[in-house]
């Protein structure tokens, strides 16, 4: 039987690679990086790490010498300094092209939000991971762009800028952890409420909440699937406002229009996530993030999002953002976790092995390509 077990595990592991759809990503940077600027690209912190100690000593540092030096032609594990000397020798483009097809992406979805100089556009994140790419369009972005115009026009001209920015996009994405919190009045504001928001605002970063309310509906008359960050990130938001329970009374009044709803990242509170989605029919859950950030602990983590989680509605991503190291770290970390899980279910008897696959390509793509239309 463990034989038998561990055959079936090889061949999920097999059926993977090569089919993942990645639901949430982000660009990577295209310089030079030194260790201290690498280091900072592996962790959400937002300072240097204190002198004698170093943000990549943690289990997504772990995770990228184990995973990302082979692809550079080094033994797993090898020394960061060895490490980012190859990476050098090779030169960035190289370096993120050879890490990029390693991650074996059959699609990406890339949140065009957060850009700069200095980034890969597009064009060049597709060709280097040899995968289609399709754009995630940020609401709060979008009106940003719009600071200037007179306030009784704002909502109009939103909501037109969103119409534009989303014509060729498979989701919109909110940031209203980040600029607010959840706790936050549900309903969809009125224009005149909209409009006199606007006369308050004078451009710049979007934290109003009337604002941030009356964006996140426009993205739910989109009719496309939106995504909204939850649970951890930098420190540039408060996590106790970021836990996707506090959005239920959203849920309840949005669940109408049927718009699917995908809570991104979660952890800590993706038990809460999970839950969200078993009892609202348009709410699904992602993986992203959390385990690359949790490392050799990923597939306990994964076990807790599958407790509650119905298995149509988990979704695989990386969240990958500057570093092309994040792309093969999150699918390796990803496949993995699901094999560890699936495996101790079929040991334990608690899934069949057909079931397993199902639930495993479901994860992996099936449920992001059903759910985007791609």
């Amino acid at each position: 039987m463990a034989v038998l077990t561990d055959q079936l595990i090889d061949n999920l592991i097999d059926n993977l690679i090569d089919q993942l759809i990645d639901q949430h990503c982000h660009l990577v940077f295209a310089g030079e990086l030194d260790q201290p600027a690498f280091e900072q690209l592996c962790t959400e912190a937002g300072t240097p790490a204190p002198a004698g100690t170093s943000h990549a000593d943690s289990q997504l540092g772990l995770a990228v010498r184990r995973w990302c030096a082979p692809v550079l032609g080094l033994e797993p594990h090898s020394p960061l300094p060895a490490y980012l000397q190859r990476r050098a020798e090779l030169g960035a483009a190289e370096a993120s092209r050879r890490l990029l097809r390693a991650a074996g992406l059959s699609g990406l979805l890339v949140d065009t939000g957060l850009t700069g100089d200095g980034f890969v556009d597009l064009g060049w994140l597709g060709e280097a991971a040899a995968a289609p790419v399709r754009e995630v369009v940020r609401l709060e972005r979008v009106a940003e762009q719009l600071a200037g115009w007179r306030p009784a026009e704002f909502p109009d001209a939103y909501r037109a800028a969103l119409a534009s920015a989303a014509a060729g996009a498979v989701a919109v994405k909110s940031v209203l952890a980040y600029r607010h919190g959840f706790d936050i009045e549900p309903a969809r504001p009125a224009d005149a409420e909209v409009a006199a928001a606007a006369g308050r605002w004078h451009g710049g970063r979007l934290t109003d909440p009337v604002l941030l309310r009356f964006v996140l509906w426009c993205g739910v008359d989109t009719g496309l699937p939106v995504q909204v960050h939850c649970g951890f990130g930098d420190r540039d938001l408060a996590l106790p406002r970021a836990n996707p329970a506090l959005l239920q009374p959203f849920l309840a009044l949005a669940e109408p229009a049927g718009c699917p709803v995908v809570l991104l990242h979660c952890y800590p509170y993706h038990r809460e996530a999970g839950w969200l989605a078993s009892v609202y029919g348009q709410v699904h859950v992602d993986v992203g993030l959390t385990l690359s950030h949790t490392g050799a602990r990923a597939a306990a983590v994964l076990g807790e999002y599958c407790e509650l989680a119905p298995f149509g509605k988990l979704l695989f991503s990386t969240d990958a953002y500057g570093l092309a190291e994040l792309y093969p770290v999150g699918a390796a970390q990803f496949v993995e976790a699901i094999t560890a899980v699936l495996g101790s279910w079929l040991r334990a008897g608690a899934i069949s092995a057909a079931d397993a696959e199902r639930f495993a390509a479901m994860v992996a793509a099936g449920n992001a390509r059903r759910l985007y239309g791609l």
